[in-house]
């Protein structure tokens, strides 16, 4: 595997590979000291147009278990300032002697572009609202994890939310459906996208009436614009059809697990404190976003075995 830009592009040998490796990045994790010398000699640069705490940390993290060298590239404080294209900035890091980029950015296919102007393997960490492939990789292995299997056929996970702007959700679809699971997208009508027919899902706009057939519940993070595009009559409008409360915590199956891909909106998509739910992963999907981050750059950027 050269790049990971989306998940149809790792396809369905690739997720399985992916996460078989996190497996034994999972492991490492666990020593007293976390590190390996798979990647010595490595350069891995985030370049990340958008803001971001779990993902780019994670990376971050996952680089230096593996003992790669690591650079940051800060927009702010940069010569895209100074209207520096690009093209120019990727270039002129490549020029430096790096491995691969870890690249955010908000405009969709940017980690495509990017591939054409570096011999340096790209990872998509999303690009508008089209991927978000690390992410989704994170959820798969989490879910496996919290089973206690790799089969997850016939799995009814339900994504609530802005799926109409949501690169976790695009890619979360393809993922569990290359897996077998079945998937219920629940939102109102205006935070779907128009082209919805022709994914692998189910649509309902009422969240109760498919909690009690639910395995999975993924929780979405509505975003604060989209109350000044009038998507979203009002917050509490919207908390009141789709939040999660503790009587839709009730009503959900005693082995449902819940998850969000973070950061939440307390009091919006959340009504309840993470910690009161059962069966609650989202802070596993934290913990395991390192080891599968560690299996991407691993599967990227080394022919050797582990050590």
């Amino acid at each position: 595997m050269k790049h990971l830009r989306s998940i149809s592009e790792l396809g369905t040998d690739g997720v399985a590979r992916i996460l078989k490796l996190t497996e034994s990045m999972a492991e490492i994790n666990t020593r007293s000291v976390p590190k390996v010398p798979a990647l010595r000699g490595k350069t891995v640069v985030s370049l990340f147009f958008e803001d971001s705490t779990r993902t780019r940390l994670s990376f971050e993290t996952a680089a230096k278990r593996l003992s790669a060298e690591t650079m940051n590239f800060s927009v702010s404080i940069s010569s895209v300032n100074k209207g520096e294209s690009l093209r120019d900035t990727i270039e002129t890091i490549t020029d430096m002697g790096v491995d691969a980029f870890v690249v955010r950015h908000k405009s969709v296919g940017v980690p495509w572009q990017i591939s054409q102007w570096t011999n340096a393997s790209i990872v998509n960490a999303g690009d508008g609202a089209h991927q978000h492939p690390t992410q989704a990789l994170v959820d798969c292995f989490t879910v496996r994890e919290a089973l206690g299997k790799q089969d997850l056929t016939g799995l009814n996970l339900t994504i609530v939310g802005d799926i109409k702007h949501s690169r976790v959700a695009r890619s979360n679809i393809q993922a569990f459906h290359m897996l077998g699971a079945h998937i219920t997208l629940v939102a109102p009508p205006t935070l779907l996208p128009l082209n919805i027919d022709h994914w692998p899902v189910k649509v309902s706009n009422d969240l109760d009436a498919v909690l009690g057939s639910t395995d999975v519940l993924y929780m979405l993070r509505l975003q604060s614009e989209r109350m000044a595009q009038g998507l979203v009559p009002s917050l509490r409008e919207y908390s009141t059809r789709y939040g999660l409360d503790e009587r839709r915590v009730a009503a959900l199956r005693s082995s449902a697990l819940v998850m969000h891909p973070g950061p939440m909106n307390r009091g919006v998509e959340m009504l309840i404190d993470p910690s009161d739910i059962p069966n609650s992963l989202i802070h596993r999907q934290v913990t395991n976003g390192v080891s599968v981050r560690m299996a991407v750059l691993f599967d990227l950027l080394s022919a050797e075995e582990l050590s």
